[in-house]
């Protein structure tokens, strides 16, 4: 309210409408939050109820989330890619009354389930006209209108009922084990963590302008793009729905946003892309942009401590990093983010190597998104910064070299999940401390490194704890056509690996059997023509297959015991995707459900 009261006439959401941007300012996007509130209330809308909203980012999403907590309901974001069966848990979960879907495809998952939703009193689309007309089935314009008669005293007594401590939206963890649980969180866990992390990185009032276009689902893009936006009176600039199959880098050019968030895989698909158009540059440009790149990589001195700008970076700043931030749209951008799964460290360098340094951030949704933060003043490579202001990390059970589970205590940690006393009690003890799960340790200027999740160890036959993510990171830095790895040999005598390649990826993005350019390019530098990943697994290309071996043999020669030795490998078939399960909606990897798909290759190393 008070963004609306002093920012009212300043821009907050911005979409594009057959190719024109559209904007609406905070007093029209509070009003429209209103309309759709008397719509809900209309609709039957009970208090504590679920509205499920399930579809690409947009206008109406935001105005269905906010309208559906004025009305004192609980937002519920459903990820675009569930099936119907995970639709339907997540709106059964959440007793929901309203279901907002963005178009017919999603609407046909929700008909195929609606008789088992006997809270479900009414379904709204909000892209297009409907293709048949259904009962308690609405447009948005009707939607909008529905509540008209609703007077505003009404609501206004509504709003005036809520506290503090109430819970008003749901994020539904993405279940890479079991059913998702629907974490609980407050008016007062958004609006203090949306203040919080926003002082943290220094955001001003209304000069803050970000493109939407990872899913509001998860609690990253949610607190990112509808909160602290909404806080500090910045603009959302929302994608488009093919954001991730191609279509972010002309938004980011069109947008150019103060700040960006972008998952690892995010960085990574940049990061290859301009290797290949590197790779196509002449020799005098190639030899500037790796001069640049030496003088980017001692700026990471520069930020650690006193010292002064490297010699010859203003030069470089003019010849080369002014272009590539121009060309990526960020030459706004104060703050280049990462979230959501972790980074590799050669993806960090690159970018550094181009003077754009990416600042790691970490938390859960069960923290109401952050819990630690780098920014400009606060950054080292590979540390995911330091503890929000006013909350607390505590490393428990700490081993001999200061390894600890990470565990949280603040105004950001969540009520508890909703309608699983016991799940909360696993995560919350007695003390009020969140136990995350993960595994870290702080460096001597209270710095947190996150070393591994406890799920993740695999514990092998002889009883050595082994962290698979650095070993993965190192395989992928050594063999550069390598896309995944995933270790496995948990209860095993020794480690494998599953690898795949780097392929591209079609319109829905599905992996497909072609290479990329940079993994045709690898080919060729070992001798060998190939465009697809079957014509190298098919016929077990002698030279890929060496280099992958020889990549496998620098790794291990650095492993700290034997039992950390990568003995056997395979590359699999194809890459894995969000369609086919292995990754989740924020392209992390789902070791669970990896070794169920690929059972039969794993028991082949050990010849079970």
């Amino acid at each position: 309210m008070s963004t609306v009261q002093k920012y009212g006439d300043y821009p907050a959401l911005r979409a594009k409408k057959d190719g024109i941007w559209v904007t609406l300012t905070y007093k029209e996007y509070y009003q429209h939050a209103r309309a759709a509130a008397k719509s809900f209330l209309k609709l039957g809308l009970e208090r504590f109820h679920g509205v499920g909203i399930l579809g690409f980012n947009s206008p109406e999403w935001f105005i269905a989330d906010v309208g559906c907590i004025l009305a004192g309901g609980l937002a519920t974001g459903i990820y675009t890619t569930n099936s119907p069966e995970a639709c339907h848990y997540v709106a059964h979960n959440c007793e929901a009354n309203v279901l907002v879907v963005e178009n017919n495809k999603q609407l046909i998952k929700i008909l195929q389930v609606r008789d088992q939703l006997p809270h479900l009193k009414a379904i709204v689309q909000y892209k297009g006209e409907l293709e048949q007309k259904l009962p308690n089935v609405y447009t948005w314009a009707e939607f909008m209108k529905f509540g008209a008669s609703v007077p505003d005293s009404e609501l206004d007594v509504l709003i005036d009922s809520q506290k503090a401590n109430e819970c008003c939206t749901l994020i539904y963890t993405s279940g890479t084990t079991g059913n998702p649980k629907g974490v609980m969180l407050s008016h007062d866990n958004i609006t203090w963590t949306a203040s919080a992390a926003g002082r943290m990185i220094n955001l001003k009032m209304a000069e803050e302008e970000l493109v939407s276009y990872l899913p509001l689902s998860h609690v990253a893009a949610q607190v990112q793009d509808m909160w602290i936006c909404m806080r500090f009176a910045g603009i959302t600039s929302f994608a488009e729905p093919d954001a991730l199959k191609g279509s972010l880098a002309n938004t980011l050019r069109d947008v150019r946003p103060t700040s960006f968030l972008g998952v690892p895989r995010v960085w990574e698909k940049m990061q290859e892309a301009m290797k290949a158009v590197g790779a196509k540059s002449s020799v005098t440009k190639k030899k500037i942009s790796d001069w640049a790149k030496g003088i980017g990589l001692q700026l990471i001195l520069f930020l650690y401590s006193d010292s002064s700008v490297p010699w010859g970076f203003t030069l470089a700043n003019a010849l080369v990093y002014k272009n590539v931030r121009k060309a990526l749209g960020l030459d706004r951008c104060r703050s280049c983010f990462t979230g959501a799964a972790p980074i590799t460290k050669d993806t960090l360098e690159y970018f550094m190597s181009l003077y754009i340094p990416i600042f790691e951030l970490y938390g859960m949704s069960e923290s109401t998104g952050p819990h630690t933060v780098s920014w400009a003043e606060g950054y080292r490579i590979m540390s995911c910064g330091k503890v929000l202001t006013g909350c607390k990390t505590k490393l428990d059970k700490p081993d001999n070299d200061g390894i600890g589970e990470i565990c949280f205590w603040g105004r950001h940690v969540f009520m508890g999940y909703l309608n699983m006393p016991e799940k909360t009690e696993e995560a919350l003890d007695t003390d009020g401390w969140l136990h995350s799960g993960d595994l870290g340790k702080h460096d001597e200027d209270d710095f947190l490194f996150i070393t591994g999740r406890i799920k993740e160890l695999i514990i092998t036959a002889g009883g050595e704890n082994v962290p698979p993510v650095p070993i993965e990171d190192a395989l992928k830095e050594e063999v550069s056509i390598i896309s995944n790895a995933m270790l496995v040999g948990d209860k095993k005598k020794f480690l494998s690996m599953l690898l795949t390649l780097k392929c591209n990826i079609d319109d829905n993005g599905d992996p497909t059997d072609e290479l990329t350019l940079l993994a045709v390019d690898y080919c060729q530098q070992h001798g060998v023509i190939a465009s697809k990943v079957s014509e190298i697994i098919n016929k077990k290309e002698p030279a890929i297959y060496k280099a992958i071996q020889e990549g496998i043999d620098r790794v291990n020669a650095k492993a700290t015991s034997n039992a950390q030795r990568i003995q056997k490998w395979t590359i699999l078939q194809r890459d894995f995707s969000i369609s086919s399960g292995e990754l989740g909606p924020t392209m992390k990897l789902k070791r669970p459900v990896v070794s169920k798909m690929y059972e039969e290759d794993i028991n082949k190393f050990y010849g079970e």
